[in-house]
């Protein structure tokens, strides 16, 4: 029977248990950043944080007459001790062009022509078309696609100008404002696949027998030509060897981009440009490499007047600017040193990939790089991998021989008793392509051989895969069909 009364015991036990620091974390997030997203960060907390500033390397001449002499602690009290907003939430800005070091640009306005504006244009100044069809041909162009393709129905545009226009176009009137459309230059705009594209760029080629064979192609064994079955292919046309290949070679002619003739290099094209994240400096000299932070070198400091909390009183009012300030002041510190810890950490990493991959930025050579994995990193800078893998992830790093991702430089052996890098053997099946009879192109067997004999021991699977890497088809679609009696 249960006495009913309650025992107290006390235990000893030990646990292990894994917290993560907020710091680390938004270490790692700003590791994550490249030059123009930190940069951004920077204005962001400069603009959000009144205690964090940036400090100009010249000195500020004082103006004459200028007898300003209120202490630091003076200016906090005059600030804070009421509930009145401080002044410079009024009218002053906490950062300016001066304060990241550059000069303030003013950029002109992007004024070239898009391609559909060229197009729009030169429907309306060529075609007779009357006002409605003009707005359908303007649909029509609005919906090809970025190398002047229309994938889509003529339908469904229909019902497009029915919904946001209140039209209701006729079958004829969708056809005169397609056939516009795929009249204007360059030839090939409006084409509804590859094969519409060459046939309507063929269709303005003066009248040959050479064109007549090169449509005949097109039309009726686009698929031969296509999978390059080129013995199949004259036996189907009855022809000659010297006869197809001057088809086959007007063909290859045209172009199956048309709308790319349309391109202005305007605003998109800026858009694509990439800011590298390191500078790489060589000196032929002494062989050496200097590596830096590319971006503004923003000096932050913490504004004179919170380096100092308010003395005396004892009012509510005094006690939250005290939190205020040191709130602020500790928001500041904490980021100016994990700016600099970033600083450091990317710099560090970049300096041992330089150094491992020392023979290629010497160079340019790729068949150099080593092989480099994350581990090898790690090694070097003490570093965890995941922090390294951080700190790789979308950065650039301008050379003198080029612009090249971080990641590009990581590559695992392809066996583990294998010296050679991926590169370098990825160089050598490049060469060994490039240089192949485009007439009787290398088989990856081949490949795999010629490798072998060169002491690339690696399966003929890793050579179809680093082709493909490469970008290069089977070699059945390599081949080429050149006119003999050239």
């Amino acid at each position: 029977m249960a006495s009913g009364k309650e025992s107290l015991r006390m235990e000893q036990q030990q646990r292990l248990q894994q917290r993560l620091n907020i710091h680390n974390v938004v270490l790692g997030r700003m590791l994550e950043m490249s030059a123009p997203e930190f940069d951004e960060e920077i204005r962001r907390q400069l603009d959000d944080n009144p205690a964090l500033e940036a400090i100009d390397d010249a000195p500020v001449a004082e103006e004459p007459g200028n007898d300003f002499s209120e202490t630091a602690e003076q200016l906090q009290m005059a600030d804070y001790a009421a509930d009145d907003l401080p002044s410079y939430r009024y009218d002053a800005r906490n950062s300016s062009p001066d304060d990241f070091g550059v000069d303030a640009i003013a950029l002109a306005a992007d004024e070239s022509e898009s391609a559909f504006e060229i197009l729009l244009r030169r429907l309306a100044a060529e075609s007779e078309l009357s006002a409605q069809e003009l707005k359908i041909g303007s649909y029509i162009i609005g919906n090809l696609d970025s190398n002047g393709y229309l994938t889509r129905p003529l339908d469904d545009i229909a019902d497009d100008l029915a919904i946001a226009e209140g039209l209701t176009p006729t079958h004829t009137q969708m056809q005169r404002a397609f056939d516009a459309v795929r009249h204007l230059d360059p030839a090939g705009i409006g084409a509804v696949d590859l094969r519409d594209c060459l046939l309507l760029q063929l269709d303005r080629r003066p009248d040959s027998d050479t064109a007549e064979l090169a449509r005949r192609i097109l039309t009726d064994h686009f698929d031969l030509f296509s999978k390059k079955h080129y013995d199949r292919l004259a036996a189907a046309l009855d022809t000659d060897t010297p006869t197809l290949a001057k088809a086959l070679d007007l063909i290859l002619s045209l172009n199956p981009r048309p709308a790319a003739a349309l391109e202005t290099g305007g605003a998109d094209t800026r858009a694509r440009h990439i800011t590298p994240d390191f500078v790489l400096d060589y000196d032929h000299s002494d062989g050496t490499f200097t590596v830096q932070l590319a971006g503004r070198r923003t000096r932050l400091g913490i504004e004179d007047s919170f380096t100092i909390d308010p003395a005396g009183g004892t009012s509510s009012s005094l006690a939250a600017a005290r939190a205020f300030i040191r709130s602020k002041r500790d928001e500041a510190a904490t980021f100016i040193r994990l700016a600099e810890l970033r600083a450091d950490t990317l710099t560090l990493i970049a300096e041992v990939i330089v150094k491992i991959q020392h023979e290629f930025f010497a160079t340019g050579d790729r068949a150099l790089i080593k092989p480099m994995i994350l581990k090898d990193v790690s090694a070097a800078t003490g570093l965890d991998m995941s922090v390294i893998s951080r700190a790789v992830a979308g950065k650039y790093i301008l050379t003198p021989h080029g612009m090249y991702p971080l990641k590009f430089f990581f590559n695992e052996h392809p066996k583990d008793d294998s010296g050679a890098s991926a590169h370098r053997i990825t160089e050598a099946i490049r060469g060994l392509i490039e240089g192949e009879n485009k007439k009787n192109p290398l088989s990856d067997q081949a490949i795999q051989e010629s490798l072998q004999m060169q002491g690339f021991d690696i399966a003929r699977r890793t050579v179809a895969k680093y082709r493909e890497r490469l970008g290069y088809p089977v070699a059945r679609l390599r081949k080429t069909y050149r006119n003999e009696e050239q």
